[in-house]
Order: C-alpha cells, then sequence, then structure tokens
C-alpha cells in the first residue's frame, strides 16, 4: 500500500476490503479477488503468455486473488477445445503454471486454478470425439448432447483424475484450487434432481448424490496434503423448478465444510442449462447489481470456512459493504477487472474516481459464447497486454492534435493523446459527449451504457482536454488549430436502407431520441441483428404500440450475445412482440393514412404484405466523412492510415512531418461497435 493511501481512501468500508485473509497458511493481501472464468485465450490447452499476462496485468493492479481457467479439464473426456480451455490431464501442464505462478507472485498476489470435468456440458464432436457423460442419460439444452450414464469404472477414473489435476496444480505453484460444482458441469450433475435419475449408491436421496463429490475431494486432499488450500464452486440456489433448491444448497455447503473436505466455499446463483439460466447466472446490465448476495450470506452463517462470492459486482463500494457486513469474506470483481485491472491500486491511492467501472455490457463473456476471447466494450487493452498499455506511457515530442466528435471513439484519442502529453482539442457538434451512446442508453435496461462517456469525460476534463461542445467542426476551425495530427471521430448517421420507398421509414434513431413518436400497429424491420432494434421494439410495445419485428436473419437480434439475447427475448415476449424471422422488406408505399410493408420470405420467396401505421428500420449507420474529405488534400498523408504499421504497434510513418496527418476511428471509418471506436482510437493514439 502507498504511504497515506488511508487517509486518500473515499469510499465507505473500504477497510474491510484491504484486510489480509488467511486460509490455511495462505495469507491473501486484500479480500478483492477475480474468478476462475475462460476469457479464451488458452492456446494448445495451455495458460501461455497472453493468458498469464492477462492476469499478471490484475496483479500489478493490487488484486489479492487472482483464479483462472474456468472450466480447466482434468479428464481427456472432459475436452479443453471448446472455448480455448486449460487441461490439466497431463504434466506437460505444469511448466506453464510455474511460470504463471512466477509472474503473478511478483506483483504480490496469489494464483488459484478451477478444475472440473465437464459431464454432459461440453461437445463430443471436438478433440477425441469421446461421448459426453454424466450421473444419467438426460441431455443438456445448451451443449446439446445426450451423455451416457457412468458406470464404476468411469467415476474411479475421473475421481483419480482430479487427485492427478491437483497434484499437477502444486507441482505448479498456484497457490490453491476449486473444483467447479457450478454451473452445470459433472459434480453438480451428479447432485442435481434434474439430471441425477440414478438408482444406485450414487442417487435417490441427497446424501447419495453427494457421494460422487465428496469421492473427489476425499481423493483431492490425499493427493495434494492437508496443507493445501482446496475450494470448491458451487450454486446457492440452482433458480430452476426440478433442481436444487437453496435449502439442499446449504446442506451440501454445509456438509461438506463441517467434513473438512473444502476450505473455501465460492457461492453464485442459478446454473446454465440453457439459454435463459445463462443470462441469469451471468447477470448483465438488465439485472441490480449484487442481485444474489443473499446466497452467500445465507451459506457463511452455516459454515466456518472462508466464502467467496462473484455476480455483477461492478464497484468497489457494493464490495466493500458485502464483507463489512459479514456477508462474505471475500468479493469477486471478475468483470470489473476486465474493465479496470487497477481497480484496487487506485482504490489504495485514493483515485477511486479513476476507475472505469464495468457497465455490464456483458460484451466479454458474449464473445466467448460463440468462439472469441473476451473483450471488454470499453477497454481495449484488456486481453492484449501485450501490445496494448494500460497506463499509458509519455511521447517523447508532444504535438498538438485535434479531435473531431466526442463519441467513445473520439473520448478515447483524446484521453490516450492527453496522456501522451500532447495538447488536445476536441470539438463535438452536441451539447453533451456521447456520441451514439447516449441514443442506445434510451433503450429500457441499456441505459447503463450512459458510464462509458461518462468515465471518458471525466478523464479528458482532468488531463485538461479542451472540449468545445455544442461546435460544428468545419475545416476552417481544424486548420486555426495549426494541428499536427487530426482524428476524425465523427462517427455515423442511421441508414434508411435500399427497400423501394424506403423514404416512406423512419429509423430506430427517430423513435428513441423521440423525434418520432409511433402509434397504432408498427412493423420494425432489422437488418443488423444486434441490440438497436430488440431495443426499440420494446420501447415502442411499452409505450403501446403493436408491434411486429422482422428480420432477414434465422432470428431476431441473432448478433446479440448469450447473456443478452435471452433478456431481450423475455421481454418481447412478455410485450407480446410478434416475430418474424427468415424475411426481407422490399417496399414500402403509403396507402390512404397508412402504409403497406411488402415482405419477401427469404426461403421461399413467398410475397406478403402488412398494413400498418408505421415502419421502423435499423439497416446500421454510413459514416459521417464529409470534412474528412475536406481535410483530406490538405493532410501528410491524404487521410490513409498505414494498417501495417497499426497491427505492429509502430508509429505511423507519417508523424512528425510538417503539416497534419490525418486519421479517423470508429464509425467515421464504417459502423462497427463501441469496442471497435476505442480500440481504434487506442491502438493509433498510444503511438503518436
Amino acid at each position: 500500500m502507498v504511504e497515506g493511501a488511508h487517509a486518500a481512501i473515499m469510499i465507505a468500508n473500504a477497510e474491510a476490503l484491504l484486510k489480509p485473509l488467511t486460509i490455511k497458511g495462505l495469507t491473501i493481501r486484500n479480500r478483492v479477488m477475480s474468478t476462475s472464468h475462460a476469457p479464451g485465450y488458452g492456446k494448445d490447452g495451455k495458460p501461455q503468455e497472453r493468458y498469464q499476462l492477462y492476469h499478471m496485468e490484475k496483479a500489478r493492479g493490487g488484486i489479492g486473488l487472482t483464479m483462472f481457467g474456468g472450466s480447466s479439464s482434468v479428464a481427456i473426456d472432459s475436452p479443453a477445445a471448446p472455448w480455448a480451455q486449460i487441461s490439466v490431464a497431463d504434466d506437460s501442464v505444469i511448466p506453464y503454471f510455474q511460470q504463471f505462478a512466477e509472474r503473478v507472485h511478483a506483483h504480490g498476489a496469489k494464483l488459484m486454478i478451477q478444475l472440473t470435468h465437464m459431464g454432459r456440458r461440453t461437445k463430443w464432436d471436438t478433440e477425441n470425439w469421446f461421448p459426453t457423460l454424466s450421473s444419467s442419460v438426460r441431455r443438456e439444452p445448451a451443449s446439446r448432447t445426450i451423455p451416457r450414464a457412468m458406470d464404476k469404472n468411469d467415476i474411479r477414473r475421473v475421481v483419480k483424475a482430479f487427485a492427478d489435476a491437483v497434484k499437477r496444480c502444486k507441482e505448479g505453484g498456484l497457490d490453491g484450487c476449486e473444483i467447479s460444482a457450478a454451473h452445470g458441469h459433472l459434480v453438480d450433475q451428479f447432485w442435481s434432481p434434474s439430471v441425477n435419475e440414478r438408482t444406485d449408491e450414487y442417487g435417490g436421496s441427497l446424501a447419495n448424490r453427494m457421494r460422487f463429490g465428496r469421492e473427489v475431494l476425499e481423493a483431492m486432499r490425499e493427493a495434494a496434503g492437508d496443507d493445501y488450500v482446496i475450494g470448491m464452486r458451487m450454486s446457492g440456489d440452482e433458480m430452476i423448478a426440478d433442481g436444487l433448491s437453496h435449502e439442499d444448497c446449504v446442506e451440501i455447503a454445509g456438509t461438506y465444510a463441517r467434513d473438512g473436505l473444502v476450505d473455501f466455499l465460492n457461492i453464485m446463483g442459478g446454473q446454465a442449462r440453457d439459454e435463459m439460466s445463462h443470462a441469469i447466472s451471468l447477470p448483465n446490465m438488465a439485472f441490480p447489481v449484487a442481485p444474489f448476495l443473499f446466497l452467500p450470506s445465507a451459506i457463511k452463517r452455516e459454515v466456518e470456512v472462508a466464502v467467496f462470492h462473484a455476480q455483477r459486482v461492478t464497484d468497489l463500494a457494493t464490495g466493500a459493504r458485502a464483507v463489512a457486513e459479514g456477508h462474505v469474506d471475500m468479493i469477486a470483481m471478475t468483470r470489473a477487472h476486465i474493465a479496470d485491472p487497477h481497480l484496487v491500486k487506485k482504490l489504495m491511492e485514493g483515485r477511486d474516481d479513476d476507475i472505469r467501472q464495468c457497465v455490464g455490457a456483458g460484451y466479454c463473456i458474449d464473445r466467448i459464447y460463440v468462439g472469441g476471447d473476451a473483450l471488454c466494450i470499453q477497454n481495449g487493452a484488456t486481453g492484449r497486454e501485450a501490445t496494448m498499455p494500460h497506463v499509458i506511457p509519455k511521447a517523447e515530442v508532444a504535438r498538438k492534435v485535434v479531435v473531431v466528435g466526442a463519441g467513445p471513439g473520439g473520448l478515447e484519442a483524446a484521453r490516450v493523446c492527453a496522456e501522451r502529453g500532447h495538447k488536445v482539442v476536441l470539438f463535438e457538434k452536441e451539447p453533451v459527449v456521447g456520441g451514439q451512446i447516449n441514443i442506445a442508453a434510451k433503450a429500457t435496461w441499456r441505459e447503463a451504457l450512459s458510464g462509458i462517456p461518462r468515465w471518458l469525460h471525466a478523464q479528458v476534463q482532468k488531463k485538461g482536454v479542451d472540449i468545445r461542445l455544442g461546435r460544428t467542426a468545419t475545416d476552417a476551425d481544424v486548420l486555426a488549430e495549426a494541428p499536427d495530427v487530426v482524428i476524425m471521430a465523427t462517427g455515423g448517421l442511421p441508414s434508411h436502407g435500399h427497400a423501394k420507398g424506403h423514404e416512406h421509414a423512419v429509423t430506430t434513431w427517430d423513435v428513441l431520441t423521440g423525434k418520432v413518436e409511433p402509434t397504432g400497429s408498427v412493423l420494425l424491420y432489422d437488418e443488423i441483428g444486434g441490440h438497436n432494434a430488440a431495443s426499440t421494439a420494446e420501447v415502442l410495445a411499452k409505450k403501446g404500440c403493436l408491434v411486429e419485428m422482422v428480420t432477414h436473419d434465422l432470428q431476431v437480434a441473432q448478433e446479440v450475445g448469450t447473456t443478452n439475447k435471452p433478456v431481450h427475448l423475455r421481454e418481447l415476449y412478455k410485450l407480446g412482440v410478434v416475430m418474424t424471422p427468415n424475411t426481407e422488406l422490399i417496399e414500402i408505399y403509403p396507402e390512404g393514412n397508412r402504409l403497406i410493408a411488402a415482405l419477401r420470405n427469404t426461403m421461399t420467396d413467398a410475397e406478403e404484405e402488412r398494413v400498418i401505421d408505421r415502419v421502423v428500420v435499423d439497416y446500421g449507420t454510413v459514416p459521417v466523412d464529409g470534412l474528412f474529405e475536406t481535410l483530406r488534400g490538405s493532410s501528410v498523408n491524404d487521410g490513409e492510415t498505414d494498417l501495417d504499421a497499426l497491427v505492429a504497434g509502430r508509429p505511423q510513418r507519417w508523424t512528425g512531418q510538417p503539416g497534419f496527418a490525418l486519421y479517423r476511428v470508429g464509425d467515421a471509418w464504417t459502423g462497427r461497435n463501441i469496442h471497435a471506436a476505442i480500440y481504434d482510437a487506442l491502438r493509433l493514439c498510444k503511438d503518436l
């Protein structure tokens, strides 16, 4: 801790977070942790450099305990391939663990892993092509696999695999491990009556259903010794009608703890057997902060071991209250560390207002479930620690930079340039910063997105950026600043699309900004499949409109990820929105005081019509590039970005030449998303 840090701390109960915790002989320097998760950074089943640097940054940022390898497999019939997982099924992983531990320990944090056998919650058609297995033959909707029921040989083999895996963890220098008995993995597939239909000693009563988990933990303890820290992540309530009740989970936790099988319990709410369960167990911004804190609190009253908790704890004040009031012993802020891996350090330095707070967009997790890597919607450096800095270095030469547009890309460009030591002028035509986020945040449960420009705005103000709001920049305005660099972050405007008669439609922007107030029946056509149209449909339906949402895609909101799409669909169903996929809007024309929308089925080419009061469309955006084109000829680079330099992390080759270099970021280049705009700005400006 820095000297005098206690006096500078601003949030209530901060001392509770900064107090060390000792479990057996292991002392963790504070009560803030990151839970095991699978960011998609594994390579060849190993936690290699990218994976290690990602966690090392949290250690550098002051975290007490960082856990990795969510769903690290202990056996070859629990494949590591889906979502780039870690395999602990053989000794080849040990050197990687040793290197990993050395990196994290060098910065004062502790490092643990989560071990599991996925059971039915994985794919059979990958890696070794073995059948999935479980306590019973019950298909899991999420993985879409039908497992075979484990026999006694399988049970003995998997128990031994857990024991062998924990020995590798200890030899690898990891400070401890937990088994996953949450999210519907193999151990809780034996516990849960929603899966376990066995009639032998592993089925029937709760005590019998706990037998497999007991054997796993006993074997691990024998293999690792009494001094090694072993815990368990489990649900405090599966929150499904045929699953484990809260009372069942309290009994499981209490029994294993009293019998000395676990040194800590990591408690969460829900499970993840299907789409809606995923959204509940990984709560996004539609949920309140810390929605399931009552579950670990109830279990802590029944056990003597340490209790951890993670689920949408997005801010330190909430975490501090949870610890100070005795609900938990450690609070996990996993997604919060993806947004800002230095949040503990900033707290200790009295800079809690500099913490980039997680807004709960779920972008990080949603990418994983479609085979991508975890990236933060608002932090372009997370997961790219080898190439992107979390702390921006000063430039050797200070320059004059003009940024046009104060959406997320423009704000990030201004922030990074100011951190570099450049003199920055930021033009924004609107009276407030935020750009398109201000429109998206008007849509029902998406309001928390406004936290992204709020943080960026505060940062550029603190760094002395000359912010000129309500000012539509002209070429004369830009040139009057005698800039060395001009960055166009002017964003985009909504497209009306290509359907015949598209001039009769209004856009989702028109609805969300209140420019138009549709009434009666509305056909909302979505060509993009993102949040915009689904959010607008909710807004319209809540205002009393009769809404049909039509999309060219196989389903509405097709591009929205696993933790967000179910929330959209839940709300659309509740509001009575009619959803029509596989259908294209081909023409709009007036008839009397109403509109006719001609539609074509994309599978059969069959055409039909709707008689409605309004047509609302979302075709994405087109760049606002007028000023860019005007300035292009005066620039030293003709507005060209050196893509090879950008990827290699080299300065643009025109930097330092007489005159100004002109670049563009975000939707001024082409319509993408918030992360793309912020990443564009970071990787360009960090080398200017």
